[in-house]
């Protein structure tokens, strides 16, 4: 087994301790009307932008979310959520360190005693989802729950019962024999959409596209036919599904919690990278963290 497998198959019990220790960072995280920026590079900036859809949702305040290399100038917010699994990723240290956009700042990691931990106001470290592969799936996802279970207490618990299922069931597709794959989502879900098509992306190089559920009927759809995969993190209409069978393409979308159905994506794109000879620990061109060289570049 993969180091990526043993990590993807031990989420439930991350998930769980990610929920159970919401509680205790309350006072580190957001207060209810506070404006909030949430910033992240590659998987942590889709966490950063289902984190924001969530708190809108629940009622908690107006959240953005921006890549930390985009981080708008002249916006002033009450607090600057940074997400970074590594600790020491370039661009969100800039964001840390420049002009202060926001009253404080607290940064989510996996271990406290790195650079970006450092330069935060407060810390939330998640050691127990820390990842020795290249590729990140319970660290985001178990950032993703804990800032999930502020909004929506006992979301954590139910997430991982089916996630658990998830990793009981066969795939509900057979990676192999796809050509294509393109994930939807709705409102936080587009956020895991774009992160599941990530996933395939980086471990298994294959041709993915993410969009939310009703942007994707708006052109994209052209591109599918039979021996491609429509896979919808959340529950779509059956007018939806019908519209999208009738391409000829395989639709998906499973009765599970949306995490877990991310699960699922995590295990596909493990399974093909498998098949094609890949190691799905070690994408090409990817490293753990992305560190740049150099003063950053004015634009």
């Amino acid at each position: 087994m993969s180091i990526t497998s043993e990590e993807i198959a031990s989420q439930p019990e991350a998930w769980e301790a990610a929920g159970r220790s919401a509680g205790a960072h309350a006072g580190d995280l957001p207060p209810s009307g506070a404006r909030v920026c949430a910033i992240g590079c590659g998987t942590s900036l889709f966490v950063a932008q289902a984190y924001a859809a969530l708190r809108e949702r629940a009622g908690l305040g107006e959240t953005d979310a921006f890549p930390a290399s985009e981080l708008p100038a002249g916006r002033r917010y009450d607090v600057l959520v940074a997400i970074s699994r590594s600790g020491t990723t370039t661009e969100v240290l800039r964001a840390l360190g420049s002009t202060p956009v926001a009253d404080r700042t607290v940064a989510l990691v996996a271990d406290a005693s790195t650079p970006v931990a450092e330069a935060a106001g407060a810390v939330i470290a998640l050691p127990f989802a820390d990842e020795r592969s290249v590729v990140q799936t319970r660290f985001a996802t178990s950032v993703l729950t804990l800032l999930r279970e502020t909004g929506y207490p006992g979301a954590a618990a139910a997430a991982a019962a089916d996630a658990r299922r998830a990793l009981a069931q066969p795939l509900p597709v057979e990676p192999t024999a796809v050509e294509q794959w393109t994930f939807l989502g709705r409102g936080w879900t587009v956020g895991l959409a774009s992160e599941a098509a990530l996933k395939l992306r980086e471990t298994a190089q294959a041709w993915t596209e993410a969009y939310s559920a009703e942007e994707y009927r708006h052109g994209p759809i052209s591109i599918a036919e039979p021996g491609r995969v429509i896979w919808s993190l959340s529950p779509l209409e059956s007018a939806v599904v019908a519209e999208l069978e009738a391409t000829g393409a395989t639709v998906v979308a499973a009765d599970l919690d949306p995490l877990a159905v991310l699960v699922q994506a995590q295990r596909a794109a493990v399974a093909l990278a498998q098949a094609r000879g890949l190691d799905p620990d070690h994408p090409r061109h990817l490293t753990r963290s992305v560190v740049l060289p150099g003063p950053s570049r004015e634009r």
